[in-house]
């Protein structure tokens, strides 16, 4: 069966519903997204540092390592904004050489490239430019809830990952708690927009966060998200969560290469 055949027989799983306050219909969700991180990528991370409480490059090396990275792997940062992610994964994988950066945003694509020395792509995480089984490991940072399909994304994942290779996913979800959703709606969805905008970040800032926090709160829930993998073909998926909203979620493609 053909690619585009095998994409077509499978229902699309939309990570949250249309946005109407920043976009009208599911068609104009990807423009929207890259004019947003065009307009933001040079104060990107600065907001990133309001935005991540604290869960800066130690957070994001301990999960790369506990997910088996290693020297030797040959890696795809998807989304990779302006390297947070990437940077750890160089630093554990001992070379730039075998780390590559994806994403559909040139202007992030231009501040990761001022910090790293890496080869760089521009693309969609829903139909990537890499060869089948081409890479030994997939990262995702916090950008799982911009994709147009969850579905299309993972079986691209699956793609071009290859035989026992892993995909790990950093993500932040809507707390099961009430008392932190009210602390994290407060804090997300209007003192660090706030803060965007009287730091340097301007009105594009607090629309960057505002939107990240509506995302999040809306974004379907963890089963779907691990049951998509698993519907891709994804092995031993799990979903490991840090006080109440931080989610990894990892699987891994089977070393017979198939589902």
């Amino acid at each position: 069966m053909s690619r585009d055949r095998k994409r077509s027989t499978v229902e699309p799983v939309e990570p949250h519903p249309v946005m109407l306050a920043y976009y009208c219909k599911k068609s104009q969700r990807a423009g929207f997204v890259r004019n947003l991180f065009n307009e933001t990528a040079h104060h990107y991370d600065r907001i990133n540092r309001l935005f991540s409480m604290g869960s800066g490059a130690w957070y994001r090396r301990h999960c790369l390592r506990r997910a088996g990275l290693q020297p030797g792997m040959r890696l795809l940062d998807v989304a990779i904004g302006t390297g947070l992610v990437a940077r750890q994964a160089v630093a554990l994988c001992g070379t730039g050489a075998d780390v590559i950066g994806l994403d559909l945003s040139e202007s992030m694509l231009a501040e990761a490239r001022r910090t790293l020395d890496i080869p760089l792509v521009q693309g969609m995480a829903e139909d990537l430019p890499l060869a089948d089984a081409s890479v030994d490991f997939i990262t995702m940072g916090y950008a799982l809830r911009h994709v147009a399909d969850l579905t299309a994304t993972f079986r691209e994942f699956h793609r071009v990952l290859r035989p026992g290779g892993t995909v790990l996913l950093l993500e932040i979800s809507r707390p099961t708690h009430l008392m932190v959703w009210h602390t994290m709606s407060a804090y997300l969805g209007w003192i660090v927009p706030l803060m965007s905008r009287l730091t340097g970040g301007g009105a594009s800032g607090r629309t960057l966060m505002r939107y990240y926090w509506e995302t999040i709160d809306q974004c379907v829930a963890p089963e779907v998200i691990t049951q998509a993998m698993a519907s891709a073909g994804f092995a031993q998926v799990r979903c490991d969560v840090e006080f109440d909203m931080f989610r990894n979620y990892s699987g891994r493609k089977d070393r017979s290469g198939f589902p």
